[in-house]
Parts: C-alpha cells; structure tokens; sequence
C-alpha cells in the first residue's frame, strides 16, 4: 500500500459516500487516512420513519463526526437534490417537483430548496440538470431535465442555478456533455451516443454553454461513450471532450468533478490501473465514489486512492496537474459556506409545501 501521505493527497480529490445514519469502522478509517475534501449524502444517511426533530439530530451527529475525523473545518458537504424522484430526505423536507414541471417557478424552488439543504448543513447540491430531455425513451434523465429543447432546458437550468447560487449553495451542471438523447442508464450500463461535435453544437451544449456564461462554477461528467468524438473511452476519461470541448472551447474554468466512479458504466474501468491518471489528464479535478451501487465497502475506494499515488510515482501523472486541478478546488472551497444543521421553522416549510403545490399546476 501507499504511503498514508500519497493516500492523503488523493483526499483532495475526493467526495465520498458515507455508509449509513452512524459512521462505521471503516468509514472513520476512510474519513482519518484519506482525508476526503467532501461527502455525498444518500438516503441510507438519513433515520427514515422517526420525527422530524429526531432524525435531524441524528444527521448532526453524523455531521459533526464526519468534520472530527477529517480533521477538516472547510469540506464540500453535498447531496443530490434535484426534486422529483431524485430527493434523498426524509419529510417534512419540501418534496419539490422534477425540473420539467418548474418552467417559470425554477428560480424561486430553487431558492426555497437552498434554504433547505443549508439547514441540513449541505453547501453543495449536484444540480441543475443541464441535459435536455430529447429521447422519450430516455430511462435516466428524462423528466429531471428542464425541457425538451435546448432553449427551455438552457433557461430552466440557469433559472435553478442562480436560485441556488443567491441563497448560498453551490451548483454544479450536469451530465457533460450530455445524457438527455440515451436510451441506457449508466448506472447500469456504458451509454453509446453517435453523435458528431456539430450535434453537440447544435444541441447539447448550449445549456452548458448558458451556465458556463452564468459564471456556474462545477460540471460534473457523463459516463457515456461518444465513439465520434473519442472512439476510446467515456467522456469522464475523455481528453477531446474535457480539454478540448469543455475547457477550450467553451472556456470553463471551473471544477471538473466525475459522476460516480461506482456506477457500472465506468466502474470496472477505474479497477485498471492508470485510469485515475487518465481521467486527471483528460481534464478532470474531483471525483465522486459514493459507495452506494457497487459495494459498500471502503477496499475500492483504497484502490483508486493507490492508483492515484502510483501513477504519481511513476511519472503517468504530472504533478502539474495534480496541482492546478488542487489550486481550482481549494478556488472553490474558499469561497463555499460551512453550515451547521439546525430545524426549519413550520411557517418555512408550510410556505414551501404550498410553493411544491403552485409549481406542478402552472
């Protein structure tokens, strides 16, 4: 195994999954070696089925004890939190509708969403959605998108992100550079979409085109294969899409973070060795092991930290990169508020529950 200090340099660009409502061994031994700059919460992580004031607390604790043995006071604390079926929370957090149904209501639901996460103590949602729902067979997206053409999805997504943004949670775009037209889901499978460069122009990229101009300050990966722009691997290792497209082309200068490293369309990849490099030079910064599809344990997680401090040894990965994509991230979390968890007054959750109401009914 790798030094603990070469384990501890991949923390800085890591988001892990936690394992349940209380840390287990191996996650305090995860959250004390590697150091993860941040943590993504799941349903698992929340006490379902208790009163409000109850599972509350007990998210604190899990909170608090995350921080102690990170030893980190300034973390990236996040959850997918969309709306629609993508809500982890137990109620009465606002069961707000998925982005097709928002149209004209996206900013303000995603202000009231804001308020939310950050009584949760959450200062990062993987949200907006920038795909456009432009396959109706679409078994992933589909209705998480905020329309079926470029436009309507450009603005809705934009509209969500800047509700987030003036209510203090960071946003991040996702799927680049784009999931909306499969017919696979990959957590299940490797998407295949043959489409040219000059269809994502024409289409795809515009949403993320709008957010990168919105100043939005992550975009998260699609694990999906474009063999007409990189015959070779999926567009989280891909270099012609993540420099070429996503840094040169449209200008992003932001943080790149994967989607799950655990999910079955990439996950055997990231068991070979040189993949963490890989994905490091084709232009990503922060990736995600959530520890929620494949396995729950912590040994996979190991393995992508030890490739990581192997390919630095080896000279694969330049340390030059390493340290741009740190010095984007530590960019980042500077700027991100720490909030503590505390209780939702009733009169701010009545007032959500009727905003939930208003926005799937016009």
């Amino acid at each position: 195994m790798a030094p603990s200090q070469e384990l501890n340099r991949f923390g800085h660009h890591l988001i892990l999954g936690i394992s349940s409502t209380t840390l287990s061994d191996e996650d305090k031994r995860a959250l004390s070696e590697l150091k993860p700059i941040g943590v993504i919460f799941f349903g698992k992580n929340f006490l379902d089925g208790t009163p409000y004031q109850v599972w509350l607390e007990k998210f604190k604790n899990l909170n608090k004890q995350i921080r102690e043995y990170t030893e980190r006071d300034s973390m990236f604390v996040t959850l997918d939190h969309e709306g629609g079926r993508v809500v982890r929370t137990p109620l009465p957090i606002t069961r707000f509708p998925h982005g097709l149904l928002l149209r004209s209501h996206a900013y303000e639901v995603a202000k009231a969403t804001a308020i939310e996460l950050k009584s949760l103590g959450i200062n990062l949602s993987w949200a907006p959605v920038a795909d456009i729902f432009s396959h109706p067979n679409n078994p992933v997206i589909a209705s998480r998108a905020f329309g079926s053409t470029p436009e309507t999805a450009a603005q809705g997504a934009r509209d969500y992100y800047l509700g987030l943004r003036d209510s203090g949670i960071i946003g991040c775009a996702k799927h680049f550079p784009g999931h909306g037209d499969t017919s696979q889901d990959s957590h299940i499978e490797l998407p295949i979409l043959n489409l040219t460069l000059e269809d994502l122009r024409l289409r795809e990229l515009i949403p993320f085109k709008t957010l990168i101009e919105a100043q939005i300050p992550l975009i998260m990966t699609a694990h999906i294969l474009f063999p007409k722009i990189d015959a070779d691997v999926p567009a989280t290792l891909s270099r012609s899409i993540l420099k070429n497209i996503l840094r040169e082309e449209l200008g992003f200068e932001g943080v790149v973070v994967s989607d799950d490293l655990d999910m079955k369309a990439i996950s055997d990849m990231f068991t070979q060795a040189g993949t963490v490099a890989r994905s490091f030079n084709a232009g990503c910064d922060l990736f995600i092991v959530s520890r929620n599809i494949n396995s729950s344990s912590i040994e996979r997680t190991y393995r992508i930290a030890e490739d990581f401090a192997d390919s630095l040894g080896k000279g694969s990965l330049d340390e030059s990169v390493v340290e741009a994509a740190r010095e984007r991230i530590e960019k980042l979390l500077a700027v991100t508020p720490q909030y503590s968890v505390q209780a939702l007054d009733k009169d701010v959750l009545l007032q959500h529950a009727q905003l939930a109401i208003a926005s799937c009914y016009s």
